[in-house]
């Protein structure tokens, strides 16, 4: 095995294992030059889908004049390179994420990466806040409105705090132009587990609660600083946490749950929101790495 491994709380395990296959990623420790395909990796931005992420990429590597390869072996999930800027899909809530996330956190220590920060891109609901708004996240809470990622292991419960790093959203927050055409605000994100009735919708299939009792859950949401509601970024900030990586959500609000349940937007509008977390973190990629 190759043992690059510089994060003093990753799994011990791994040091006796002789390859440690990413299964789903498609790549071995052993049988794939990891530090070269992967070593000079600074940025790695995870958003839902494949093909949203290829765009991304793609957008990257023309951006920053920097060659662009397609990593993806299979079809869970979709890997692509653009120089140091690594972007790959996570699928939809907490235990896909999850699953990509062990796998891209070893990956870039077998890599030997330094110094690697971690992004989520996507899209959310928004909370007393209009459509096409840029969400950058301080925290993820629960749905008891805790800043915990909480997992049964062993018939217990781990918990791992869900702060985000503060000098990471100044950064992506200082790199921004005042001419962007969007707003950008900070506050803090729940994470749920379900997308109808954890986010108190009240178009699911199922319902057991009335629109007073969702507007009353939704207004205590408000009133603890959350400005947006998605399902991955718990996931995120409590394993980069765990593996002392700092980490940021930047997310895109496509409607105002304090007024509707159900995206409306044309084909249009959400072609041109979806690129806005993109337009973001690629001012922020391009002023660290001296292009702007």
């Amino acid at each position: 095995m190759n043992n690059n491994c510089h994060s003093s709380n990753l799994n011990p395990h791994l040091k006796s294992f002789e390859e440690d296959t990413l299964f789903h990623i498609g790549f071995s420790s052993t049988h794939d030059d990891l530090p070269e395909m992967f070593g000079d990796v600074k940025f790695v931005c995870m958003g839902g889908t494949s093909s949203r992420m290829k765009i991304y990429s793609e957008r990257f590597a023309d951006e920053l004049k920097m060659e662009w390869i397609d990593y993806t072996k299979g079809e869970r999930y979709g890997i692509f390179k653009a120089g140091p800027v690594l972007c790959i899909s996570h699928g939809i809530g907490k235990p896909s994420a999850s699953i990509v996330l062990h796998e891209v956190i070893k990956m870039v220590n077998y890599a030997g990466c330094q110094d690697v920060v971690f992004i989520r891109m996507g899209t959310c609901g928004g909370i007393d806040c209009e459509a096409g708004t840029v969400v950058v996240s301080d925290k993820a809470l629960d749905e008891m409105l805790k800043p915990e990622y909480n997992l049964h292991v062993l018939g217990k419960v781990v918990t791992r705090p869900t702060q985000l790093s503060h000098v990471l959203a100044e950064d992506i927050l200082s790199s921004q132009s005042s001419n962007n055409g969007f707003n950008i605000i900070r506050g803090n994100t729940l994470c749920t587990s379900d997308f109808f009735e954890g986010q108190a919708r009240i178009d699911g299939a199922f319902c057991h609660y009335t629109e007073e009792d969702k507007m009353e859950y939704l207004k205590k949401v408000r009133n603890a600083g959350v400005r947006n509601i998605e399902m991955e970024s718990a996931v995120v900030a409590g394993l980069c946490n765990a593996a002392n990586i700092k980490a940021a959500v930047v997310c895109v609000t496509l409607l105002d749950r304090l007024k509707t349940d159900q995206v409306t937007l044309t084909h249009d509008q959400l072609m041109k929101y979806e690129m806005r977390p993109m337009d973001v973190i690629l001012a922020f990629v391009s002023k660290k790495l001296g292009k702007q």
